[in-house]
């Protein structure tokens, strides 16, 4: 499906893409979006109320956002004008604003459709305000983004999220089925490469017509292109996937969330189609090794050992055959025992640590390089641990403002199960010594 409004201006005879002929000239023949264009569809609500009011059409190219705002003005008569986010500066906003109010004036409403929404500023996101709540225009605002980052909360009080998916297999095949009809002759590609096809398109109803085009162009008389051919012919596409926006932050997710699953199997999947879309390889690295002290910790303290090697060892050896060392740390800190207790321990003393930041510590503990730090009680009674038996002396260390405090609580999982143990023994001890 084309995200791209029709040009006018084509001369009489000039080709036209493939995509661009098959545009939907009905909301009913939009492939995909049945949650919003079936029957019960939240836009199919809206339509047949007939007031649509201000709308932001959130989802990856290709998925009929432009198609579909076309054909809503068309079903509600309202006069469609689109501008790109890309292309229009301020001037060209107070035109189109203009010539919305002298179509009001005149009793014919304007649907505005902005694309790339999400790239004007802060301020120009403002300049919508006032026409979209004096009823100048119903705006739509499509973008790639999620719009919670991209977009001011003043606009976003005023319009209403729709979220367009992906288009699916079913529905990335229906497209495809179209396009044979509306050239008149199938694909020339066999099974196995159809479902390739299908799957390269990525959910983009666009990419999917465009590679088809290209195969049509491509392929000899009579030639039935197997897996192999087609990749060779069309290449490969690109991911979709942006390594500063919502592409990067939502396979990092997750990435991590997988590994603190216990899933080695989804891990090294996320891992290698963000390597696969170009992923910095260190920034992998870095957040591989904070997964192996944010969730396994001591647990298996050997992670970060480990995290830490793989991180040099793809800096000694490069892509891409260091790439296999990030995914054997993958592989370790999503198969080792789990456990947050020093995170939360650390969370917990760096509150205590706010709240409590003036406290002394007890002058048992502390040094007393100056006679009159002596004088003063300064290290007077501190007893040194190896001197005790059990090597452990139980003295309270918190300051007596505070009063001693338990912050980390180590699981029963892995090598923490042994230190609970010590901390217990330590704990028996400090009670049978009245510490």
């Amino acid at each position: 499906m084309s995200d791209l409004f029709t040009a006018s201006g084509f001369e009489k005879d000039a080709p036209r893409p493939l995509a661009d002929r098959m545009r939907p000239r009905q909301l009913a023949d939009v492939a995909g979006q049945q949650h919003l264009l079936g029957p019960d569809g939240a836009l199919s609500r809206l339509i047949r109320s007939r007031a649509l009011g201000s709308l932001v059409f959130w989802g990856p190219p290709g998925t009929g956002k432009t198609t579909v705002a076309r054909l809503m003005a068309h079903e509600t008569a309202l006069e469609f004008v689109q501008i790109s986010a890309i292309f229009t500066g301020v001037a060209d906003l107070k035109k189109v604003f203009e010539e919305a109010r002298r179509r009001r004036s005149m009793g014919q409403g304007t649907l505005l459709f902005v694309d790339e929404i999400h790239r004007f500023n802060r301020a120009q996101q403002d300049s919508f305000l006032p026409v979209m709540e004096d009823g100048t225009v119903t705006l739509i605002g499509a973008t790639t983004e999620n719009p919670s980052f991209e977009l001011n909360a003043a606009l976003l009080s005023r319009a209403r999220v729709v979220t367009f998916r992906a288009l699916d297999e079913e529905a990335i095949g229906q497209l495809l089925t179209r396009a044979e009809a509306e050239e008149g002759r199938p694909l020339p590609i066999d099974g196995d490469a159809r479902v390739a096809l299908v799957r390269m398109a990525d959910g983009d109803g666009r990419a999917v017509l465009t590679l088809a085009e290209e195969i049509w162009r491509a392929a000899e008389p009579g030639e039935v292109l197997d897996t192999a051919k087609l990749s060779d012919v069309v290449q490969r596409r690109a991911p979709i996937y942006d390594k500063a926006q919502e592409g990067h932050y939502n396979l990092i997710s997750a990435l991590h969330k997988t590994v603190r699953g216990s899933d080695p199997d989804a891990a090294l999947y996320y891992l290698a189609r963000m390597l696969d879309a170009g992923e910095d390889p260190l920034f992998l690295a870095r957040r591989i090794v904070r997964m192996a002290v944010e969730d396994i910790g001591m647990a298996d303290p050997q992670a970060l050992v480990v995290c830490n090697a793989a991180k040099d060892a793809y800096d000694f050896l490069g892509s891409p055959e260091g790439e296999l060392a990030l995914a054997q740390a993958v592989v370790y800190v999503a198969t080792a025992p789990k456990s947050n207790a020093v995170y939360t321990a650390f969370k917990s003393a760096q509150r205590l640590a706010k709240e409590q930041g003036s406290a002394m510590p007890p002058k048992v503990i502390l040094n007393a390089p100056t006679k009159m730090m002596k004088q003063e009680g300064y290290g007077s009674g501190y007893r040194y641990d190896h001197d005790e038996p059990d090597g452990f002396s139980g003295q309270n260390y918190w300051p007596e403002k505070i009063g001693r405090q338990t912050l980390y609580e180590p699981v029963e999982r892995g090598f923490e199960r042994e230190v609970k143990k010590r901390l217990e023994y330590w704990a028996k001890l400090r009670k049978e010594r009245g510490e």
